[in-house]
């Protein structure tokens, strides 16, 4: 490599290394100071939200910003993701803990502490084996139904809250049918107080966008209630939140004593890490900056243990409140500290003021912050550009809908893995034409304008050839030979898209062969690769497909052809 290619290379890896490690300044420094700021105000409203949803006491959210952003400060690799409790994660602790704990809140709180150090000893195993690219069976299809159908449980759980009644049912449809069948009870009061709060917040975030809006709503809410005495007037509030910082300890619970607590937090695990590392992936790009996805195991590791021994329940990375942190200015993950100090220093010594706070402004905030979950343009856009996977998308929402949030995970994982079985095990099977005025082929059925090749066919097949799909391209190829109008005398399968061929695929191979023979045509390889190559002579292809060459291309195999058939006075007359 010459010395400007090398300058320049490293020209071109300078910004994403100094965008990793930053030198603090104090421009710096104080825009982390303001960054955490505004996120302490934007966690406040959203914590004690989403520990409602929970099923936990309300400062139990509060927990899991203060001490797993502490965690995620030391060990993460994002500058701007902000560590705490998430919408999806507290709807499954809530449908879950809630039956393991029979109806004892006190036990609740100790398996959801549990459920995070069990996250944590999870993702430090993950990241010692580095396990961290199994998140990607989990397909962008999958989390969009799969973050759908959340959304819609996250809201139909707050409809209750929203309106005044005592809601009920199990599931999203015996939620919902509860609901319905309660309208009468609606409690004007109740709802009065929770359009307000939607219409501020939505106006909100529209207009001030980055904006710590809910706590402004929460403030004005408290004050609503303090003033007019709404809670008289049958709104609920939140009541006493104890003050003070949470104890540090072990659980009085052990996971032998709770069935189903390790399934639960390896669902809370793959949940954390794929929003946790797709929202730090989103921000890294957007300034240039690098994620170190297998450090985020660990970083989460660290965030649930310290959230595990503080009696939070698991936390992660979610979108809302990283780019909360990244519109306030911060620079790297100091903000995360800052917010931390003070949303500690609101432990210990403003609880007090939230006991005004109605229940049903926090339905409301979270409300719109589950908006955000259901895509209804990205499901549009699935079913524009793929059926295939739209219906899978919709099969992660809809079993969430039906199955609960946790088996909803399994399911999506699942519906994950059977999309790429079913793209491998069923792999298109392309007849090739010549590309006008070219030595390339492509595609005939989607460029029809290509030269269809004289007494030959040319196939692509685009997968690898594996135990599993073999006898589908098998029957897919003869299939097409029989349905041309004349029979062919040479078959070409160009393999330039199939990295790999195991022993089935080469056997598949001489079968073809055999079958090609019997149609009175001879068959060739071409663009083979090298691992492929070695597999092909060693399971003996070459003798009964000629010789398999680095050099050899479809062209080439086309115009060897030819010459052997062109006949010898043809050739003097030339």
């Amino acid at each position: 490599m010459s010395p400007r290619s090398t300058t320049e290379s490293r020209s071109k890896r300078t910004p994403r290394v100094r965008a990793a490690a930053r030198p603090w300044t104090a421009a710096s420094l104080r825009a982390d100071g303001v960054a955490g700021v505004t996120l302490a105000a934007y966690a406040v409203p959203v914590a004690l939200a989403y520990a409602a949803l929970a099923g936990l006491a309300p400062e139990v959210g509060i927990y899991g910003y203060v001490l797993g952003g502490l965690a995620y400060a030391a060990l993460g690799s994002s500058r701007h993701l902000a560590i705490g409790p998430t919408s999806a994660i507290s709807l499954l602790i809530g449908a879950s803990v809630a039956p393991m704990a029979a109806g004892d809140p006190a036990r609740a709180a100790q398996i959801a502490a549990l459920v995070a150090l069990l996250v944590a000893a999870l993702a430090t195993i993950a990241w010692a084996l580095r396990l961290s690219t199994l998140t990607s069976f989990v397909s962008d299809t999958i989390l969009v139904g799969f973050k759908a159908g959340a959304g819609l449980s996250i809201a139909v759980t707050q409809l209750p809250g929203a309106v005044g009644v005592a809601g009920g049912g199990d599931g999203f449809f015996g939620r919902l049918l509860a609901v319905a069948h309660q309208l009468p009870d609606v409690q004007p009061a109740v709802v009065a107080v929770s359009a307000t709060a939607l219409a501020a917040l939505v106006l909100g975030e529209r207009l001030l966008p980055g904006r710590p809006v809910a706590l402004a709503v929460v403030a004005l809410s408290i004050a609503a209630t303090t003033v007019f005495r709404l809670d008289a007037r049958g709104v609920p509030t939140v009541g006493t939140i104890p003050a003070g910082l949470p104890p540090i300890g072990l659980p009085a619970i052990r996971a032998r004593d709770v069935d189903g607590v390790f399934l639960l937090a390896a669902a809370c695990l793959l949940l954390a890490y794929v929003e946790g590392v797709s929202a730090a992936r989103a921000l890294a790009t957007k300034h240039g900056d690098d994620v170190d996805v297998r450090r985020e195991l660990l970083a989460l590791g660290g965030a649930n243990l310290l959230a595990g021994l503080g009696h939070g329940y698991p936390v992660a990375g979610g979108l809302s409140q990283s780019v909360v942190n990244e519109k306030a200015g911060a620079r790297s993950r100091l903000s995360l500290v800052v917010a931390s100090i003070v949303l500690a220093l609101c432990l210990e010594f403003l609880t007090g003021l939230l006991r005004n706070l109605p229940k049903a402004v926090l339905a409301a905030i979270v409300l719109v912050a589950v908006t955000g979950l259901v895509d209804v343009r990205e499901l549009l856009h699935l079913r524009r550009a793929s059926r295939l996977e739209f219906r899978v998308a919709m099969i992660a929402l809809v079993g969430v809908l039906l199955l609960g949030i946790l088996n909803g995970v399994l399911l999506a994982v699942v519906a994950s893995i059977l999309l790429l079985l079913h793209r491998a095990a069923v792999p298109h099977v392309a007849v090739l034409g010549r590309i006008p005025r070219t030595a390339r082929f492509s595609d005939l059925e989607r460029h029809p304008d290509n030269e269809p090749t004289p007494a030959a066919c040319v196939f692509r097949v685009e997968a690898s050839l594996m135990y599993f799909n073999v006898d589908h391209v098998l029957r897919e190829v003869l299939r097409r030979l029989d349905g041309l109008p004349l029979p062919p005398r040479l078959v070409v399968v160009d393999l330039s898209t199939s990295p790999y061929v195991d022993l089935a695929g080469a056997r598949m191979l001489i079968k073809l062969c055999d079958e090609v023979d019997a149609r009175g045509a001879m068959l060739r390889l071409a663009e083979t690769r090298a691992s492929v190559r070695d597999v092909l002579r060693i399971e003996g292809v070459d003798a009964k497909a000629g010789s398999v060459s680095r050099f050899t291309s479809v062209a080439e195999v086309l115009d060897a052809f030819a010459r052997e058939a062109t006949p010898a006075s043809t050739v003097r007359a030339r």
